[in-house]
C-alpha cells in the first residue's frame, strides 16, 4: 500500500512541507521542503489549493509583495515551480472553480473577491479577470458542485455572499446574501459530498451553521446553528477550519482558543449535525484535512510547529490521536493529494 502525500503550508518560513502518510497507520515521514517565492518576512498564513485534476498546487503569500505561486505536481508528489503571478491583494483563502479554469481568492484585509485565469499548463495568470469588493473581511470562497454559483464568507459583514459564477470569463454576479447572527464571524465553508447541504464555521462565536442548498437557484435555507465549543466555554474564541469526510457521515471543526477539534455526525437525509465529542490539540488548532480514505485527520498546530495525527473511528466518528510530527514555523493549511 503506497503512501498518501500531504502538503503543509508553513507561513513563518514561507515553505511547503511535503509529507508522506502511511495509509495503514497514519504515521508521517518527511519527503521534502519547497520554498515559496516572495517576501522574506513571515506571514500569518499561506493558503494552498489543489487543482481538480490534482496536477497543480497553488500557494498565496500574504506578506508583501503578495503573489500566487503555481507548482506542477509530479507523479511522486514532488513540486516544481511553474511560475509566480502578482496577486491583486493579500489572499486569506484560495480555491479553484470546479473546472480548474480559475483560481478564486478572498482577501481578508482588502475585502475583495478575485478570479485569476489558469493557463493550459496549470499556471495561475495575472491580472485577475474579475475583482469584486465585499463587506469587511472576506474569508473564503468556493463554488457549488454545479459550478454555477460561488459562495463567500464575510467575517466582518456577518453574511454569506451568494454569487452567480460564469466559468467562461470568471465573472461574479451578486445575488441576495444570506445573513448570519450578528457577531458570529463567518469564516470557512464546505459542501456535503452530494452537494445538498452547505456548512459554515463561524470564527467569533464558535458555531457551525447548516444550510439546505437549492442547486437550481443557488438559494440557502438555514437548518441549524450548533456550537463546537467544549461545555462551559465562554468569551472570545477563534474557530478556524471545517471539513467533512468523503462519505459525508462526519464533520469536524477546529478552534484555536480552546485548542480543540470537535466532531459531528451528519444526518444524510436532513443535513443536521449532532455532536460526537471534542478532543484536545497541543496548541492553536488551525487548518486541517481529512485523507482521501476518510480514516485519518491531520491538523496543523500553529504555535508549536507540529502536525497532530488522528484516526477517525469509522463507526462512531470519534477521533483518537496517534501521534504528532514536526514541521516548519506557523503551519496553517493542509492539502492531501488523492
Amino acid at each position: 500500500m503506497e503512501d498518501c502525500i500531504a502538503y503543509v503550508s508553513c507561513a513563518e518560513d514561507r515553505e511547503i512541507a511535503i509529507l508522506a502518510m502511511d495509509r495503514a497507520n497514519g504515521t508521517l515521514r518527511d519527503v521534502a521542503v519547497v520554498t515559496v517565492p516572495g517576501a522574506d518576512g513571515p506571514a500569518s498564513s499561506m493558503a494552498l489549493a489543489l487543482s481538480p485534476d490534482r496536477a497543480t498546487l497553488y500557494a498565496a503569500t500574504r506578506a508583501a509583495p503578495v503573489a500566487l505561486s503555481s507548482f506542477a505536481v509530479g507523479a511522486d508528489g514532488m513540486l516544481s515551480l511553474l511560475g509566480v503571478a502578482p496577486a491583486v491583494d493579500q489572499l486569506a483563502y484560495i480555491a479553484t472553480d470546479r473546472t480548474g479554469s480559475y483560481l478564486l481568492g478572498a482577501s481578508y484585509g482588502g475585502a475583495k473577491l478575485t478570479a485569476n485565469p489558469i493557463a493550459a499548463g496549470g499556471m495561475a495568470r495575472s491580472p485577475a479577470s474579475w475583482i469584486m469588493q465585499t463587506p469587511p473581511r472576506a474569508h473564503s470562497i468556493i463554488t457549488d458542485p454545479t459550478n454555477r454559483f460561488a459562495f463567500a464568507a464575510s467575517l466582518g459583514g456577518d453574511c454569506i455572499l451568494r454569487l452567480a459564477f460564469d466559468a467562461n470569463d470568471g465573472s461574479f454576479r451578486p445575488l441576495t446574501p444570506v445573513t448570519t447572527k450578528a457577531g458570529a464571524g463567518p469564516r470557512h465553508l464546505r459542501f456535503s459530498p452530494g452537494g445538498q447541504f452547505l456548512y459554515l464555521i463561524n470564527e467569533l462565536d464558535g458555531t457551525i451553521n447548516a444550510y439546505a442548498f437549492d442547486s437550481a437557484t443557488g438559494g440557502l435555507i438555514e437548518l441549524q446553528s450548533i456550537s463546537l465549543l467544549p461545555d462551559g466555554v465562554s468569551g472570545q474564541v477563534a474557530a478556524a477550519d471545517i471539513h467533512i469526510t468523503p462519505d459525508g457521515r462526519f464533520l469536524y471543526g477546529s478552534e484555536r482558543t480552546t485548542n480543540t477539534l470537535t466532531g459531528f455526525a451528519v444526518d444524510a437525509k436532513t443535513g443536521m449535525l449532532s455532536k460526537i465529542d471534542t478532543v484536545p490539540t497541543k496548541s492553536a488548532a488551525r487548518g486541517f484535512a481529512i485523507d482521501p480514505s476518510g480514516e485519518f485527520l491531520l491538523c496543523a498546530e500553529q504555535n508549536t510547529r507540529s502536525m497532530a495525527m488522528y484516526r477517525i473511528d469509522q463507526d462512531q466518528g470519534t477521533l483518537s490521536q496517534i501521534g504528532a510530527h514536526a514541521v516548519g514555523g506557523s503551519p496553517n493549511w493542509v492539502e492531501f493529494l488523492a
